[in-house]
Formats: C-alpha cells, sequence, structure tokens
C-alpha cells in the first residue's frame, strides 16, 4: 500500500518537551485518526510534515518524497487547516480566494465559494469578525478547494457545534471517495474519529503509544469491571492498566489473554486512552 505520509524517527527537542522517535504512516485512501492529550506532540508532528517545524532527527517522505525536497506542484495537493486561525483576518472572503487563486495552480473559485455558502459564510465580511467556528469552516473551505490529495488538519471541528461537525465529516467522507487521497486528523472530540477514520495513532508524552487499525483495536482491548481478586484471577499477562472505584476495580484489558467465558465491556478510544494515561500498571 502507497504511503502519503511516512514518518519515521521523528525527534525534535524543546526546552521542556521531547518529541521523541515517532513513527508511522498515512496511507493511500485512509483517514488516520491522531489522538493524545494536549500537550501530546500532535501540533508539532502535523507542523514538522508541513515544515512549519524543524525537526531534530528521522525522516518525514510526503508522496514517497523527502518533505523538504517536495516541489510546488506537490505543495499544492497538501491541504491544512492547523488549530489556530491560519487565514489573514483582515480579508474578506473574495480577497482570500483571490490571494489563494495567486498561490494554488488548482484554485477551484466556484467550489471556494460553494463550500461558503454550504457554511453560511458571508462573502464581504472581514474574517476578523468571524466566529473561532466560522474561521475554521473557512479554513477548511480553502483546504477543499485546490485539489488537495493530502489533508492535514489539527482540531478542524473545535468550536463547532454537533451538526456542524456531521456537515464537516459528510465532507471528509466524500473527500475520500477518490483513493488517491488521505487524512491526517487530530481531534479531541474522538466520537468523531470513531466515525470516520480507518487507522488511529495514540501519542502519549511525545511518544506513539500505538499506531493500529481502529477495528483492530476494538478486537485488541476490552474493558474488564470486578473485584481486585477476580481481577488479579486475569493474570498480569491479560491486564494493560486499572483503576479503583468505590465499588471495585475497572481495567483495560487484552482480550486474547483473558480466560474464555469472562464478561468484558467493549473499549472505546476515549477509554483506552484513558487507561494508558491515568490507568495503574500491573
Amino acid at each position: 500500500m502507497q504511503n502519503n505520509v511516512a514518518i519515521r524517527g521523528l525527534t525534535k527537542r524543546f526546552k521542556d518537551f521531547l518529541l521523541d522517535g515517532v513513527t508511522f504512516s498515512v496511507p493511500a485512501g485512509c483517514v488516520v485518526g491522531f489522538v493524545g492529550e494536549n500537550g501530546a506532540g500532535k501540533s508539532t508532528t502535523i507542523k514538522s510534515i508541513l515544515g512549519l517545524v524543524r525537526p531534530d532527527g528521522g525522516a518525514i517522505e510526503v508522496f514517497g518524497k523527502p518533505a523538504a525536497s517536495l516541489s510546488k506542484g506537490d505543495k499544492n495537493k497538501i491541504g491544512a487547516v492547523l488549530g489556530e486561525s491560519c487565514l489573514p483576518e483582515n480579508l474578506n472572503l473574495k480577497e482570500v480566494s483571490s490571494v489563494m487563486r495567486s498561490i494554488f495552480e488548482g484554485w477551484n473559485e466556484e467550489r471556494f465559494f460553494s463550500f461558503a455558502k454550504k457554511f453560511a459564510l458571508p462573502e464581504d465580511k472581514k474574517l476578523r469578525s468571524f466566529s473561532r467556528g466560522m474561521q475554521q469552516k473557512a479554513a477548511l473551505a480553502v483546504a477543499l478547494s485546490h485539489g488537495a490529495e493530502l489533508l492535514l488538519l489539527d482540531e478542524p471541528t473545535s468550536g463547532l457545534d454537533p451538526v456542524a461537525r456531521d456537515e464537516i465529516l459528510d465532507l471528509l467522507y466524500d473527500f475520500m471517495q477518490d483513493e488517491r487521497r488521505s487524512v491526517l486528523i487530530s481531534s479531541h472530540i474522538v466520537s468523531d474519529l470513531e466515525k470516520l477514520c480507518d487507522y488511529i495513532v495514540f501519542i502519549h508524552g511525545g511518544r506513539i503509544v500505538f499506531a493500529e487499525e481502529k477495528d483492530a483495536l476494538e478486537e485488541k482491548y476490552a474493558v474488564f469491571r470486578g473485584s481486585s481478586q477476580a481481577l488479579g484471577a486475569l493474570g498480569e499477562e491479560a491486564v494493560v492498566a486499572y483503576m479503583r472505584g468505590d465499588y471495585g476495580m475497572t481495567a483495560l484489558v487484552l482480550r486474547d489473554k483473558v480466560p474464555a467465558g469472562t464478561p468484558l465491556d467493549r473499549a472505546g478510544i476515549e477509554e483506552i486512552m484513558l487507561y494508558y494515561v491515568r490507568g495503574e500498571r500491573v
């Protein structure tokens, strides 16, 4: 399978943080969800792909080429929405379109204003008058209007209500109908990622905890609930992490290590993250 992004051993040192050997891929035809708590390294990784942060080590390839060697045409095939406002706030949408036409060879003004109409964005008002959610919609409209084959989205649904988030998920579904395309999306709204993603990459404290197919995670992990004695009977090899509650113990466990017939609950992505970050180890 061709990778639109391949990251190997990415390292970046800051005064109080280390992005440590990050390795994962974004295959063509797939949506990869990038999850982790605030400050885990998601934005630094995405900015490194875009060349906005210079890594200290490791390698990043985009469309099979070193990220630092991409041609203008290659860069035109990348659409990005970052967590902060990334469009000039002193411009209106008509002026934004004019600027983008001079930047992107494949700029499609008709498509851009179609998205603006769909998102109910006023064409003549300055972006500074837009709410955060409206600015996110405008940035996404830009990202989807110049023939991108790779979308890098850092919290693109932040500040949006559930209806608007659902609209954006529909747009991303449409975008992915072309099997050459890929999306790397970070979000704290894990339910959105569970609907959309093929793969989940979990980063914690600057290190990748896992990078796996979403469906494989549900097959691999489960939640056990019971007494401390019952938990102990499962065996250390079955327990990833556990928490103590008022009414007993809960634990993230490996399904294939638990004795047959043991009652287990489904482990969602958010629960898996929670146990890895806050749970106690055996």
